[in-house]
């Protein structure tokens, strides 16, 4: 099993990972009122998709995340799918990401004090195919050994599209991070790694500790790199000091904007007195996060501060 970011790291100091797609895609026009999310995307316009991974290569990120976090077997069925053709727009999301980075690489001005950028498959969470908000709390009502049978077929059809690890990602709750990893440990292929969505400086979404899900992942050899995605920043220092503190592997972080919708103007806007990611990424390197990235509302702009504060 090729573990590439321990042999990223071992070149390099941190890995950069892209940001948001959805809310990128929406911020350049498009319609994602669907229940596919940024998948849709994939079948209607994946020319828009691959401009986004490019202008994150163009911003500094060593990894791009497939636009698969709302691709499932079960939500499209949903939509009228076969399960053929559900397979093939699943490796799609792979397939696309994987030839954004052969076309950025491919031209020599782009390999300059940098490594070949990676593709992660995303692996997003049930509560994200039932689009009730569970993907915020982790309630799903349903057992473990479920989980492993919703998850099961999209992560196989990801893996057979040759990325080259996993991003398990956005996960609410440790039912369903025990589910992931059995099901990797039966495939025996890729790693992945392990990211939840937190609800402050200690707790998942689901209110578990965030410290007894990292260290129960740390025995795990298919789980390459664990943290937070898709939570406020200001609660990631901490976090990250929870989950350093019982493991040695790598942790990711790579939060949302952090931003606030304002019902007057319909809109996000930043907190007042926010940091940049330029200013707040160095402070998680500093507690020992080494993959770094953005979530929702990030942009590439955003991607870029980190890159240049973290490189420089």
């Amino acid at each position: 099993m090729a573990d590439f970011i321990r042999a990223y790291l071992g070149q390099q100091k941190y890995l950069i990972i892209d940001g948001a797609l959805g809310t990128e895609l929406e911020r350049r026009g498009c319609n994602l009122d669907d229940p596919l999310w940024s998948a849709r995307l994939l079948a209607d316009n994946p020319d828009m998709i691959a401009a986004v991974h490019t202008d994150y290569l163009h911003a500094g990120a060593d990894c791009l995340i497939t636009a698969s976090y709302q691709a499932t077997f079960q939500g499209l069925a949903r939509q009228g799918y076969t399960p053929e053709q559900a397979q093939k727009l699943i490796r799609s999301a792979v397939t696309l990401a994987k030839t954004v980075v052969d076309v950025f690489w491919a031209d020599p001005a782009n390999r300059v004090n940098r490594l070949k950028p990676l593709v992660a498959a995303s692996v997003g969470p049930y509560g994200a195919f039932l689009a009730n908000r569970s993907e915020y709390t982790g309630n799903y009502g349903i057992s473990e050994d479920e989980l492993i049978a919703f998850h099961k077929e999209r992560l196989k059809t990801l893996v057979s599209a040759g990325p080259d690890l996993l991003a398990c990602e956005t996960l609410p709750c440790f039912a369903e991070a025990r589910a992931l990893v059995r099901l990797l440990e039966d495939l025996d292929v890729i790693p992945a790694w392990f990211s939840f969505s937190a609800r402050d400086g200690q707790h998942i979404n689901s209110g578990e500790s965030v410290r007894d899900c990292a260290q129960w992942l740390n025995d795990k050899p298919c789980v390459t790199a664990m943290g937070i995605n898709c939570t406020d920043p200001v609660h990631v220092a901490s976090l990250v000091k929870e989950i350093r503190s019982v493991t040695d592997k790598p942790v990711v972080v790579y939060p949302n904007k952090g931003e606030v919708y304002s019902n007057l103007t319909k809109s996000w806007a930043p907190k007042p007195g926010r940091a940049s990611f330029g200013e707040m990424a160095p402070q998680w390197a500093k507690h020992g996060a080494m993959l770094i990235g953005g979530c929702c509302h990030t942009t590439p702009d955003d991607i870029c501060q980190l890159a240049v504060a973290l490189k420089s």
